[in-house]
């Protein structure tokens, strides 16, 4: 997923928002999520969450997930966050974390997840 910092997503210093940015881990977790499992899944935690870098205004986010154990209706998602400047290709680590999804059928009772 890619995503470009813009002056709505950043604080008074012109700064990627730590919320912001957890949004677009979510996103492309479920997405991941949701590819695996072949159904809706739902955000159950946030594990170890680490910002480890700032992003500032149009800098180019990119930001990649993957499953990484997957258990009886539950995922484990591990995802990472790079940032670029637009004339500059090095990309660099700004955040990592894993996400903990569980599969849902139609009614909302839980899935069996493929291992």
């Amino acid at each position: 997923m890619t995503e470009v910092v813009c002056p709505n997503d950043t604080n008074p210093l012109g700064i990627l928002q730590g919320g912001r940015l957890v949004q677009w881990l979510d996103i492309a977790s479920a997405v991941t999520a949701q590819t695996h499992a072949e159904c809706v899944c739902v955000t159950v935690s946030i594990d170890s969450m680490k910002f480890m870098a700032p992003a500032n205004i149009g800098d180019i986010i990119t930001v990649k997930a993957r499953v990484t154990r997957a258990f009886h209706t539950s995922m484990e998602i591990k995802v990472y966050a790079w940032a670029r400047k637009v004339h500059e290709p090095l990309k660099y680590l700004i955040s990592e974390a894993y996400f903990t999804f569980v599969a849902l059928k139609n009614k909302g009772e839980r899935a069996a997840v493929p291992f």
